[in-house]
């Protein structure tokens, strides 16, 4: 696959998430698109930023989660640096 057809794929991806409007249709979808251990990884992943937030260190956020301490770098650094966590947690 070539990167132009691979980001126009990405980028139909992002338009069928911004439809969704309700948790409830989140749920449907996500349980549809992705297996439960990548729905579950990616919560890990908001609920250790939210209490990274909150001001916990990385080992009460380790044994809060189970999260490893390679992607709780990535989470980290996503709140330092990125926009995402910033804007919608």
């Amino acid at each position: 696959m070539n990167a132009d057809h691979k980001n126009e794929m990405i980028q139909k991806l992002y338009l069928v998430i911004s439809k969704l409007s309700t948790p409830e249709e989140c749920k449907i979808f996500f349980q549809d698109l992705c297996t439960n251990k990548e729905i579950e990884q990616m919560a890990q992943r908001i609920e250790s930023a939210l209490l990274l937030k909150q001001g916990m260190t990385y080992t009460q956020v380790i044994e809060q989660t189970n999260i490893s301490s390679a992607t709780l770098s990535r989470v980290s650094r996503a709140l330092q640096y990125g926009e995402g966590y910033k804007k919608f947690i």
